[in-house]
């Protein structure tokens, strides 16, 4: 629990030991910035590139390449990426982040609304609109499996496999994604959900727990990284989109291991 604050007698607030001053700001103030930095970059990536695809890597963007299947010449990333950018943002973690540091809703938990303002949650628009959460993640776990299987091809050339740096980063990129996902709130909610109470989810031998209830814990503690995962992946997504980019201009090489 947070501790008041000592003040000295010119009224200002001091740290004793081990104390530390708050500020409720500085957390929001980085979420918008960096948030609001990937969301013009994808943007510009999805809006003026008509390719992102160079030799066996696919870009995160641009999978599955269903514009491509269509015989779109522009824009072909729309069809696809709305869907994980629909699904991160509808996320449990990312409402908490973008709420604060981008409509102040409020800055932090302990915070109280701005003047004249009064907390509405999720239950007015357009808020209400991100309770469509758990149906973007279904759509985002088919998204995930084609980037799984981008990644495979990821370490598949003319010359045959190997290891070079992109597949690495496609390979750390797929997992973080794949823990980013399977940590959700939704996912955690479909295999233990809809139970009225935990003792309703043990089996028919007292202290023996479902496969349900088992597997409703394991998510609970991957749920407890949801955030870490959630920026981690965000990050991971933005370095293997920008790594393809620069290669397929011409302004860096790829580099083989073996």
């Amino acid at each position: 629990m947070a501790q008041p604050l000592a003040k000295g007698l010119a009224g200002r607030p001091e740290n004793h030991g081990s104390a530390k001053v708050q500020r409720p700001w500085i957390e929001p103030a980085v979420t918008a910035v960096v948030f609001g930095l990937f969301v013009l970059y994808s943007l510009w990536e999805v809006l003026f590139h008509a390719n992102g695809v160079y030799g066996s890597y696919v870009s995160p963007f641009f999978s599955p390449q269903v514009g491509r299947w269509l015989g779109m010449r522009n824009f072909i990333a729309i069809p696809v990426v709305w869907i994980p950018l629909f699904f991160r943002g509808t996320c449990y973690y990312y409402r908490k982040e973008y709420n604060r540091a981008w409509f102040w809703h409020p800055s932090s938990c302990a915070a109280t609304e701005p003047s004249g303002r009064r907390y509405t949650g999720e239950s007015r628009f357009p808020f209400s609109w991100t309770n469509l959460h758990r149906y973007f993640w279904y759509l985002a776990v088919i998204v995930l499996a084609f980037l799984w299987k981008d990644t495979i091809s990821a370490f598949f050339f003319h010359q045959g496999f190997a290891v070079r740096l992109g597949s690495l980063l496609m390979l750390a990129n797929a997992i973080f994604l794949t823990l980013y996902t399977f940590s959700c709130h939704a996912f955690r909610h479909l295999v233990g959900g809809g139970k009225d109470c935990n003792s309703c989810m043990l089996g028919a031998q007292a202290g023996q727990p479902t496969t349900s209830y088992r597997m409703w814990t394991r998510v609970s503690r991957w749920n407890q990284r949801h955030g870490g995962w959630a920026w981690a992946s965000l990050i991971s997504v933005w370095v293997v989109d920008l790594y393809i980019r620069l290669l397929i201009m011409g302004v860096i090489h790829d580099v083989r291991f073996f």
